[in-house]
């Protein structure tokens, strides 16, 4: 599979999966021939930083839920992601923990009765910090992109907040929306 080939959509990622189906991304990878996995580093309640505190609604400093994971294709680093939520959304659950969520975050908030109805995506690119260079094991000119998604139910509520960070040399993004 040739990195330069790879292109990625957002809607899997937004989509709750049927029962006994994967995770949206060891799916895509599958879809491709290669494997898709994921280590989650860390995982609880943390002070929101206050970028992300934005992005939630809560104000700077309050509880909020973290999921830090290393995304990997074919065991190699190609993503890091923090994922934020609300803590009286995920306080108890297994978003809170580092264990696998079978079908993965989108289908547990699902079924605990928050769907994404509206998401906001920015995309910007920039030099990496040590800690992500290390991590991706990328040369230290080398850019990544960092895209920052916020997930509304249908109340308008943000529910989660993704923070991605991926060698752009090896990404292309694809965006399809609908009108009317």
């Amino acid at each position: 599979m040739s990195d330069s080939a790879w292109v990625s959509s957002s809607m899997p990622y937004l989509t709750p999966r049927e029962r006994g189906q994967t995770d949206a991304w060891a799916a895509e990878a599958a879809a491709r021939g290669g494997k898709g996995s994921q280590r989650i580093v860390r995982a609880g309640e943390v002070p929101a930083p206050r970028d992300v505190a934005a992005l939630l609604g809560v104000a700077a400093g309050e509880v909020v839920v973290v999921r830090r994971r290393v995304i990997e294709l074919d065991g190699e680093p190609c993503e890091l992601t923090d994922t934020y939520y609300p803590a009286d959304i995920a306080r108890g659950t297994p978003l809170a923990g580092t264990g696998k969520i079978r079908g993965g975050a989108v289908t547990l908030l699902a079924g605990l009765g928050h769907v994404g109805a509206r998401v906001r995506e920015d995309v910007t690119a920039r030099l990496p910090a040590p800690e992500e260079r290390d991590t991706l094991c990328l040369p230290p000119d080398e850019p990544v992109l960092e895209l920052n998604r916020v997930t509304f139910d249908g109340d308008d509520r943000p529910i989660q907040v993704d923070l991605m960070v991926m060698p752009a040399h090896r990404q292309r993004l694809r965006y399809e929306m609908r009108i009317g």
